[in-house]
């Protein structure tokens, strides 16, 4: 899923930078606020944050890739979002009816999108991530660029059309890159490749 939508990325004329937290040294934030305090804008911890600070600061695009977990984004990944705050200011302003802190002047006021994969058939499902992914983009202030959500993928990589669902993905990668919006439709289109019925015959067929 992730190389479909790099594909339609880089084809769109998009330079990519590709990272994976997991496999990252990334620590828990303290939570002691020195990257707001003692040394603004630096995280007193040494370890790969340093490295993607400044991509992040920099990128145009953030691209947030995850599966469910438990009705939100991995472990790693959200650590890696708690690691962000360096980019922010300590001090506050009022933007859009909320307090919020200030992008750093050096951090791009770029946006922010999500492709996410889930064992469930529904895409409510998504719900509680798509949720929070929006409001990580207001507290970075970046626009929340939209998201390709893939329900069941593991029984449409198995037994589904699996092509469509790549080519959906990679036409969501040139959408962003070249309106600067993930269309609204692929979601439902990839949801309709798969019923709730065949999900459950298939899990049950595992699990029984």
């Amino acid at each position: 899923m992730i190389e479909a939508l790099e594909r339609g990325l880089t084809e769109a004329g998009s330079k990519v930078t590709k990272r994976s937290v997991k496999s990252l040294d990334i620590n828990p934030c303290r939570g002691c606020y020195t990257c707001w305090r003692g040394t603004p804008g630096r995280c007193t911890q040494e370890d790969d944050m340093e490295s993607l600070l400044p991509l992040v600061a920099q990128s145009d695009i953030l691209l947030l890739v995850t599966p469910v977990y438990l009705d939100g984004m991995t472990g790693p990944m959200k650590t890696f979002i708690d690691r962000l705050i360096p980019l922010l200011e300590g001090r506050v302003e009022i933007r859009e009816g909320h307090l919020r802190h200030p992008l750093r002047e050096s951090v791009k006021r770029g946006k922010i999108a999500l492709m996410s994969a889930s064992g469930f058939p529904e895409l409510d499902t998504f719900d509680p991530l798509v949720a929070h992914v929006k409001a990580i983009s207001r507290n970075l202030g970046r626009e929340y660029a939209g998201e390709v959500l893939i329900p069941s993928g593991w029984h449409l990589r198995g037994q589904g059309d699996w092509d469509a669902v790549l080519r959906l993905i990679e036409s969501a990668g040139a959408h962003i890159v070249k309106e600067g919006m993930i269309p609204i439709g692929i979601s439902s289109k990839i949801h309709s490749l798969v019923s709730r019925e065949e999900v459950a015959r298939a899990v049950n067929a595992i699990y029984s």
